[in-house]
């Protein structure tokens, strides 16, 4: 069995590389990349180009349909395109059909399920240890996290509700944000606000500068109710009179007795003049559709640690503030941009800062998302259990794993395949880097073995085309890959589907099993 799916994980090599082995030396190497672009380069691309030709280096060729199509489902909404959807793309001769994609894309259900995980991260929403949220509590945080991103808050506001917020843990989801710290002394709050918000890590701050941010916390309070589980979060006036303190960027100002802090540093913290707040957020929402921050670490912003374009920063910072916040047209500047819409094949020393705009990142699939892929090709889903903290939380397997709510309910997979604990609200706590255990489990699994051979879906492609191998390979690709193969792959396909001893539906199984261990279906490209 094992040296069966070996041989077939062989052939998944041949197959994907195949094309680029064959072409190497020419300038388009499909079924990757095509001739011309579909897309006018805009301020970002400008930006962009000019630090690339300081370093003699030029974008790569434009990413072909097939690719744009399954990149940019992944990166909006964490989900691969159902194949109708691919070929009505790729068949469509629309002039802006990728620009009408991504607004489509927005309005999808995932889109919001996708980025409430990506912020829950950020955001640190579980129940257990450390953060002790309570599992009520954390689904009502994931909950309004997860409106406000259908709903497009602006993130000005966003930021506002949860620095400034009052109430019960339960009733106003927004207070969760100073529960879900691993401490809640001002110190700790401020390490918190200043990750999240403004991208930076306090602990590298002089000591008197972090100090005065922890000022504006030192009246956050928290009381237990008489609900079981219910905390409030409140701020608490001190008796001694106004409280005087000092903004990051070194302004005195003085709250009165009966004031709230928080009010005074979110008022500082939101102002479109304010640099910290804005290129903090466009630069993770850089790093998350393009693989890299533009400053790296996205939430080690410092002046020791500087932008590898500052004009691309500040092409985004516009655009975020002449927008009102609107995080979606920062979104929409990224992802019709050429930086963005490149081929993913390196040119040149990728070692060098600035080339990482030279190309799109290859990185591998999110855990949650690669499981949705998964279950999706398999038609089964997993289902989630946790009986404690009570009470009981019990997720029906219908639903994606990328709308899970609670950081605290996971599974082996998830923890193999880098999900972050949500302990720290670093990027870095989530691992996608490739592991031998994660091989293996492809390789070998009885859940993928189950998936392949129990899929509805891979059982309709071959019982409706059991005399046409060439359908079979094609809907194969089209559903795993998200593209159809190339005439070398099918070629290769075909002579194996001829030198097997067995029916067509193991063999295509084979099939579908080597693609699924492919670079290109386990990889953003």
């Amino acid at each position: 069995m094992i040296s069966r799916k070996l041989s077939g994980v062989l052939m998944a090599f041949v197959f994907v590389c195949a094309t680029v082995l064959a072409t190497a030396e020419p300038a388009i190497v499909r079924p990757f990349e095509r001739e011309t672009w579909a897309t006018p380069a805009n301020s970002v691309d400008a930006a962009v180009e000019a630090i690339l030709r300081l370093h003699g280096a030029h974008f790569r060729n434009p990413c072909s349909d097939a690719v744009f199509v399954r990149r940019v489902y992944l990166d909006m909404i964490g989900t691969l395109p159902d194949p109708a959807e691919v070929d009505a793309f790729l068949t469509s001769t629309a002039p802006n059909k990728r620009a009408a994609l991504i607004d489509t894309l927005f309005t999808r259900d995932e889109f919001a399920d996708y980025w409430a995980m990506k912020w829950c991260d950020i955001l640190r929403v579980k129940s257990e240890f450390p953060m002790n949220l309570w599992p009520n509590a954390a689904q009502a945080y994931h909950h309004w996290v997860r409106q406000a991103l259908r709903d497009n808050l602006p993130y000005d506001q966003f930021a506002r509700e949860l620095l400034t917020s009052s109430g019960s843990n339960f009733r106003v989801p927004q207070v969760n944000f100073y529960r879900a710290l691993s401490a809640r002394e001002p110190a700790a709050i401020a390490k918190g606000v200043a990750l999240t918000f403004m991208g930076t890590r306090l602990e590298k701050w002089p000591v008197a500068r972090a100090a005065d941010l922890a000022t504006f916390f030192s009246r956050v309070a928290y009381k237990k109710s008489d609900e079981w589980k219910e905390e409030i979060v409140f701020n608490n006036p001190a008796p001694a009179g106004p409280l005087t303190a000092v903004l990051p960027d070194g302004t005195a100002v003085t709250i009165p007795a009966d004031g709230d802090p928080r009010q005074t540093f979110a008022n500082w913290l939101i102002s479109p003049q304010n640099t910290w707040f804005n290129r903090a957020v466009v630069n993770r929402i850089w790093c998350w559709t393009l693989g890299q921050g533009i400053i790296t670490e996205s939430d080690d912003i410092r002046a020791d640690n500087p932008a590898a374009s500052p004009e691309t920063l500040a092409c985004l910072e516009r655009e975020l503030v002449k927008s009102h916040y609107d995080l979606r047209s920062v979104y929409r500047l990224i992802l019709n941009s050429r930086t963005y819409q490149q081929s993913s094949l390196p040119q040149g020393d990728t070692t060098d800062p600035a080339l990482r705009f030279a190309h799109y990142t290859v990185r591998r699939l999110d855990a949650e998302v690669l499981l949705d892929a998964l279950c999706w090709i398999g038609g089964e889903g997993v289902g989630y259990t946790s009986a404690t903290p009570e009470p009981y939380t019990f997720v029906p397997k219908e639903n994606r794993t990328i709308a899970l709510a609670d950081g605290s309910i996971t599974s082996a997979f998830l923890t193999t395949f880098g999900r972050p604990a949500r302990d720290t609200g670093l990027e870095s706590e989530r691992d996608n880097h490739p592991t031998d255990t994660q091989r293996l489990f492809l390789l070998n699994s009885p859940d993928i073995q189950r998936w392949i051979s129990r899929s509805p879906r891979l059982h309709k492609i071959i019982t409706s085309s059991l005399k046409r191998t060439t359908e079979i390979i094609r809907n194969m690709y089209l559903t795993i890959l998200s593209r159809y193969p190339t005439p070398e792959e099918t070629l290769t396909a075909i002579q194996y589907f001829e030198a097997s001893e067995e029916e067509k539906g193991p063999t295509a199984n084979d099939l579908a099993w080597a693609l699924i261990n492919s670079k290109e279906f386990l990889d953003r490209h």
